[in-house]
């Protein structure tokens, strides 16, 4: 009788896997798992700013759902620590205040981020072994090997009262990695024969024929660099989380004696977590203080930095701009780009490696990188292996979504069991059946300095407009008991007109202020507001037909005793 209850129960509850990032864009990516009083959350990933997104630092996923049902929550599992899967941590703990459950190096990076934050006291933390297994409500979740650009990358498979859901997190299949062991394919495989409901798969390189190349060939492409160029200096610039490839660096300024110097914040503090965690091998007397830079020649130094993707503040751009304090590029510098251009910042590349060539710089910036995502083979394999009966591509732009679910379906999965879901979708799994069943409220929260959501449409629509037409802000006073002008018009101009040589549009546009007020006055108007309406649609009409330019207008009246 009980069993019967149970089985009611169940099929009245459901799974519900529930997307609040990730989807339809690079980044930020969180996505919870719902059965009936319990919730885990995969991820907890931050995005980068659009262009159009002025003054903004960080974007980070908006947890409303989470926070609405935070009773259920039983905790955050991460799959690696990337900023677009951890990020957005120290600021979603602080009101979804639940245990964070990674792998070493992983917890590593994540402490780090917290202890910046304050929150490490106030955060439970539990370090995970590949092939370990929590319990968590009534979810188990069973942490898989796999190979990414960062150690300790980790697939889940999420044991649910529905069935096995797979979650490859961020991978690749490395057959030869520089740290650790490969992608442990025999328990994909195991989980395979046992049943797999639902396979979450990395989409970012699914529209990418063949297989992606092993970390090593990049050693092999960076040795051959620095045996053809043993007289000058060396700067490698590369992701701060790949820490493989810091260690291959490393390894060949070693062979070839050479010290190393680490430059860039994100550089140093990754570099120092993951010696310390010993996740990479630095030889005794190789690491060089960047204050001591003079004391060695250029033919014995290497400097691993920051700065491959463009970013203005980064390591290599302050070099390559002569406003870094230690460094300045040289003509017999070798600069190396050991990464490509994440899209939307290649214009910001193409600009620095123009820079550094001007300096004189050799610049290399082919064959020094490889992915750490699946191209389509690996993803083939990874189908091949679980069997799924339902496809969810995860972490990619539409077309990578797209790219996969085609994917999915050369491998059998029918084109009736792929979803491809939005942020916010309610996918429920009743009875082994799937359907998307709601929505739930999801979007970006935007960080600005220390202001976390309180930048909004509305500030960035006139940040944009600024940005687009300038300012012009009319100052006037006006007497408290007559309403008379006491001073002014002035009119200041910030981004619309270079005020010295736009005297007499300037001076127009006073007459017309001067005039729109006298108005107001003569009429008797005393509310502040319609004097200032009349004063920003005559002075807006008088500049649009001068210069066919709509600047914002801000009018600020004082008031005296008079």
């Amino acid at each position: 009788m009980k069993a019967k209850i149970f089985k009611t129960e169940s099929q009245a509850r459901g799974l519900k896997i529930i997307p609040l990032g990730g989807l339809e864009s690079i980044g930020m990516n969180i996505t919870a798992f719902e059965y009936g009083d319990d919730i885990i959350v995969v991820d907890c990933g931050l995005a980068f700013p659009d262009d159009d997104m002025l003054g903004i630092d960080l974007v980070i996923p908006d947890v409303t759902y989470l926070e609405n049902n935070i009773d259920k929550v039983r905790g955050f599992v991460i799959t690696h620590g990337h900023e677009d899967h951890i990020g957005s941590l120290p600021y979603i703990l602080k009101t979804v205040n639940v245990p964070v459950y990674a792998t070493k190096l992983t917890m590593g990076i994540i402490e780090h981020k917290l202890k910046e934050h304050n929150l490490l006291r106030a955060t439970k933390r539990k370090v995970i072994k590949h092939g370990q297994s929590i319990n968590l409500g009534c979810f188990r979740i069973e942490f898989i090997k796999t190979n990414h650009s960062i150690a300790d990358a980790t697939a889940l498979a999420i044991y649910t009262p529905e069935g096995i859901i797979i979650h490859t997190g961020d991978f690749k299949i490395d057959y030869t990695p520089v740290f650790g062991e490969s992608i442990d394919l025999q328990r994909f495989a195991e989980l395979g024969k046992k049943g797999v409901l639902a396979l979450m798969c990395d989409s970012t390189n699914a529209e990418r024929p063949g297989f992606t190349a092993s970390e090593r060939t990049v050693g092999r492409s960076i040795d051959h660099i620095f045996d053809e160029h043993r007289k000058g200096r060396i700067i490698v610039a590369t992701f701060a989380s790949n820490v493989d490839r810091v260690q291959q660096i490393i390894n060949s300024a070693y062979k070839y004696g050479r010290k190393v110097i680490i430059e860039g914040r994100s550089m140093v503090n990754i570099i120092s977590i993951a010696s310390e965690l010993g996740y990479i091998r630095i030889p005794e007397h190789t690491l060089v203080d960047i204050e001591h830079i003079r004391n060695y020649p250029d033919d014995q130094l290497v400097l691993i930095t920051t700065g491959s993707q463009g970013e203005t503040m980064a390591a290599l751009s302050r070099m390559a701009n002569n406003t870094h304090r230690k460094v300045s590029i040289k003509p017999n510098d070798t600069i190396v780009l050991s990464s490509n251009p994440i899209p939307g910042n290649e214009k910001a590349v193409s600009n620095i490696i123009n820079e550094l060539f001007r300096k004189g710089a050799e610049v290399i910036f082919q064959d020094t990188h490889v992915s750490g995502h699946a191209c389509a083979e690996e993803i083939k394999l990874i189908y091949a292996l679980t069997r799924p009966k339902y496809a969810v591509p995860v972490h990619g732009e539409y077309r990578h979504l797209k790219a996969q679910a085609k994917l999915a379906e050369t491998m059998g999965v029918p084109k009736d069991r792929i979803y491809i879901l939005s942020s916010g979708d309610v996918l429920e799994f009743k009875n082994k059946t799937a359907k998307v069943t709601g929505h739930v409220p999801h979007g970006c929260i935007m960080v600005d300095g220390l202001g976390v959501g309180d930048v909004g449409n509305i500030v960035l629509r006139d940040r944009q407009m600024l940005s687009q037409n300038g300012l012009l802000i009319v100052v006037l006073t006006l007497s408290h008991k007559g309403n008379e002008l006491l001073s002014g018009p002035d009119i200041v101009s910030r981004g619309f007109v270079y005020v010295r040589e736009s005297e007499s549009l300037m001076e127009d546009a006073r007459k017309v202020v001067s005039a729109a007020v006298d108005r107001c006055l003569s009429h008797h108007v005393t509310d502040w507001s319609k004097i200032k309406n009349t004063i920003r649609d005559e002075l807006s009409d008088y500049v649009w037909k001068q210069t066919k330019r709509n600047p914002m207008i801000l009018p600020i009246i004082m008031e005296v005793d008079a």
